[in-house]
């Protein structure tokens, strides 16, 4: 495996991905629900940029949501990698996003993806983040 498609301390994706969920959950005290996490190794540019737009995520749910519970799949298909992270907190008016948020869209943005968010008052958020995969 080549040293680009680790993180830092030799980490892949996947792994890096379960010790932060763990250590954010245990500080936070939210439930973290994970759905699924990479199989595959992942170019570093990519991993880099997931972590990124995730602890934006979360930081948006620990401040802001309300939530007890939040779900998180990271997924690589034969077209995309796409993160998603939903909670079951409070939603706010999408008018009112934040720089949390555009922060995730650049990240994904300069992944060549982009990202979605939908939200609905009373119950919750949802990211969805994609990068396609180079051909």
């Amino acid at each position: 495996m080549s040293e680009e498609t680790r993180m830092r301390g030799g980490q892949r994706l996947a792994e890096a991905l379960e010790s932060y969920l763990a250590e954010w959950a245990e500080r936070t005290g939210i439930v973290v629900e994970t759905w699924a996490l990479p199989a595959t190794d992942v170019p570093s540019q990519v991993s880099r940029g997931v972590m990124a737009a995730l602890d934006d995520a979360l930081s948006n749910v620990e401040l802001h949501s309300r939530a007890r519970i939040v779900s998180i799949a990271v997924t690589v298909g034969r077209s995309a990698l796409r993160m998603t992270v939903s909670d079951n907190g409070q939603g706010f008016p999408l008018t009112g996003a934040g720089s949390g948020i555009a922060r995730m869209r650049a990240a994904f943005a300069d992944l060549g993806g982009s990202l979605s968010v939908n939200s609905v008052p009373g119950e919750g958020t949802t990211v969805t983040g994609v990068v396609p995969r180079r051909r």
